[in-house]
């Protein structure tokens, strides 16, 4: 991976387009310690800290600690996400979306335009539960409704610019840009962690013993290669496309195959399950009252048993997202639709129903290995944390989501110098 980018770096545009991307980088982490006006950095930091075990947790990991500080960018591109899973769902649900989606290029650029606009939506709608529900005490003492508008607006500003800055790396940087935004605030918030492990190793603090941090470095690098593995994993179909005669030339007679990734499905059934879990703990933060005694005593785990209650639930809603994702990305019947119009088939299968019937049995088995695997990564770090009375620097979402990310950028980089040298060979 290191020799990828050393080799990378030698090459005068990719050389710009790598110092593009880390001046964006740049221009990304100081947003993140940019000050809100009207806020008082103490009263939110009190408020986060109450808020363990709430989806603003992942929110604050995601978006690199701007959350718990309350910056320009502490909303992240979580509204983004969201808006790109809703109308992605949508597509399947409304005609019109799903005729917007076969059109190409054109259809792509009117769904990404829709997309901006539920984002827009979702951000107003999270800044306003943020500032009026949860930081409301922090922003000008609760008083007025002038400085939680001007925060409201600063906040809603900071999202869409980060969604320019992730447009602006995918067109002229490397990788993906809003993956990349995601995966810089994932990293930026491993060096404070592991000072935090080291000063209460060296002060003798109860929880921070030598072994424990041992124990967790060793679980951390067993899970990356764990989500590398799995990442990489592939379920390659055979496929045989019979011979056909067109005038004097012979087209087909050709073997390819039908790659079918392990965990198709990346990511998104870890955060699903893990926003479903937590949004009755964000809804308490915000509406407060009986409704927050009524959720913290009922879906707040504490204990050995509710915390082993909890992981058995977040393992099944993994499992059930992973069958529900996948079942949107990959459509046998399509498949085999494809293959038989192109004169393809599987061998020792009938194209048609049987093929499609083959093709499900296959992604059915592949997307349970994927889940299952997806569900050990996610439940095994709060299952740690548990009984170690610790936490890890990276969680199993944050796990796969940098591998995810730096598994893309360096296919990517590989792509991008192969096609340099065919073009310089065809030049020659």
């Amino acid at each position: 991976m290191l020799k990828t980018f050393a080799n990378a770096w030698k090459i005068e545009d990719l050389r710009k387009k790598m110092i593009f991307t880390l001046l964006m980088v740049v221009v990304f982490r100081f947003g993140n310690i940019l000050p809100l006006p009207f806020v008082n950095k103490e009263i939110v930091k009190q408020i986060y800290n109450g808020t363990a075990g709430s989806i603003l947790g992942l929110v604050n990991q995601i978006t690199g600690g701007g959350l718990s500080s309350l910056s320009v960018f502490a909303l992240g591109v979580g509204p983004y996400i969201t808006s790109s899973i809703v109308v992605q769902l949508l597509t399947f649900a409304i005609p019109s979306l799903e005729e917007l989606s076969k059109q190409g290029e054109a259809g792509r650029k009117k769904i990404q335009k829709i997309t901006k606009y539920v984002a827009l939506v979702l951000a107003i709608l999270q800044a306003y539960g943020i500032v009026v529900g949860i930081f409301n005490l922090a922003i000008a003492n609760g008083e007025g409704f002038l400085p939680k508008l001007v925060v409201i607006v600063s906040l809603v500003a900071g999202s869409q610019f980060i969604v320019w800055i992730g447009e602006l790396i995918t067109e002229h940087g490397i990788g993906n840009g809003v993956s990349m935004i995601i995966f810089l605030g994932i990293i930026s918030s491993i060096p404070d962690v592991v000072i935090g492990w080291f000063q209460g190793i060296t002060q003798g603090v109860v929880g921070y013993e030598w072994w424990k941090f041992v124990i967790l470095l060793l679980i951390t690098i067993i899970s990356v290669i764990f989500v590398v593995l799995l990442t990489e994993g592939e379920r390659r179909v055979p496929v045989q496309y019979a011979k056909r005669v067109v005038g004097r030339k012979m087209y087909g007679g050709s073997s390819t195959h039908i790659p079918i990734k392990v965990n198709m499905s990346g990511v998104m059934p870890v955060i699903f399950a893990s926003a479903v879990l937590a949004l009755p703990q964000t809804l308490a933060l915000i509406f407060g009252g009986g409704f927050r005694t009524f959720v913290e005593k009922w879906f707040i785990p504490t204990g050995t048993l509710g915390t082993i209650v909890f992981i058995i639930i977040q393992f099944a809603m993994v499992i059930l997202f992973a069958y529900f994702y996948n079942s949107i990305q990959f459509s046998p019947y399509e498949y085999s639709k494809n293959l038989q119009q192109n004169g393809g088939f599987i061998p020792g299968i009938r194209p048609g129903k049987p093929t499609t019937d083959y093709l499900g049995n296959v992604v059915g088995r592949i997307t349970l290995i994927g889940a299952i695997g997806l569900g050990i990564i996610a439940a095994a770090p709060r299952l740690i944390s548990h009984f170690m009375n610790a936490h890890l620097a990276l969680g199993g979402t944050s796990i796969i989501i940098v591998v995810g990310v730096i598994i893309e950028t360096q296919k990517q980089l590989e792509a991008m110098m192969q096609m340099r040298h065919y073009k310089g060979f065809l030049n020659k």
